[in-house]
């Protein structure tokens, strides 16, 4: 296997399975290969060893946790993740400077700066006019080609611009354009943030870099306007809405699909979705 599509794969496997045992030797095992091999591929492709990936992913994700479900407990939080209260509260900390406790006070729940412009300070919809653009939907299995990048969110406009320009020989009418987005930027520093950029293909285009991904029961929040508006949507959405919902997230990613875009105004029409259980 290429060790590009390699490395993609087991951190696609890692981001799925981070709330059961992990380690080295488990997911190297999972694409035969073996430790030694695999270790050093990950740590050249990623910058980390695949140890400190599986922590760090796992803290972020809890952190996730904890502002998704409002009246789940630190310490079940922490259990979920393979740590003891004491333990949690101690890697959380190392993680993000501040306690679980001091970090699920600190959600906010009217406004936040956005990261990409700490200066900018955007106010929240409330949870009926979030609910107004709101639809479930089930969205097919989608076969892809997909480049992924690592990095800060804010660059995903570019990183477009050069992807369909690559790829622009594949475009079709009906060709799907999405994008999968794995943190959560308020939470995860942004070089270390995970992107998709995908199109929609012929399962006879003859690439390396394409993948299946999974269909199924979505929640589909309907979008138009700027590009830099889409952040604080998807902020006020899992924020304000999710919580209260009474949905849960049944993968660790999102997905947003553009139906338009406008390069000369920054401007895009997207449904940005959230996979349900």
């Amino acid at each position: 296997m290429d060790r590009k599509k390699l490395v993609n794969q087991s951190i696609d496997y890692i981001m799925q399975h981070l709330d059961e045992d992990l380690s080295l030797d488990i997911v190297a095992a999972q694409f035969y290969v073996s430790r030694f091999h695999f270790s050093r591929i990950f740590k050249e492709e990623t910058g980390e060893s695949v140890y400190a990936f599986i922590k760090r992913c796992r803290v972020d994700q809890s952190a996730v946790d904890i502002k998704l479900n409002p009246t789940k407990s630190i310490a079940d939080i922490g259990l979920d993740y393979g740590y003891s209260s004491s333990n949690y509260s101690t890697v959380f900390r190392k993680r993000h400077n501040v306690s679980p406790a001091v970090f699920k006070k600190s959600i906010m729940s009217h406004s936040m700066s956005v990261p990409f412009t700490p200066k900018r300070v955007v106010p929240f919809k409330t949870e009926e006019e979030y609910a107004a653009h709101i639809g479930i939907q089930k969205i097919d299995d989608l076969f892809l080609i997909y480049e992924r990048f690592i990095g800060s969110y804010a660059d995903i406009e570019k990183n477009w611009y050069q992807f369909l320009d690559k790829y622009k020989g594949f475009l079709k009418e009906n060709t799907i354009l999405a994008e999968r987005f794995f943190n959560d930027p308020a939470i995860t520093d942004s070089s270390q943030c995970i992107c998709d950029i995908c199109m929609t293909a012929e399962l006879e285009c003859g690439l390396n870099n394409v993948m299946w991904m999974k269909g199924g029961k979505w929640i589909v929040y309907h979008f138009s306007g700027e590009i830099r508006d889409i952040y604080e949507t998807l902020q006020g959405v899992f924020s304000v809405w999710l919580p209260q919902s009474g949905f849960k997230m049944a993968r660790q990613y999102g997905l947003n699909i553009y139906r338009s875009i406008d390069r000369d105004n920054h401007s895009v029409v997207m449904d940005l979705c959230i996979p349900i259980q």
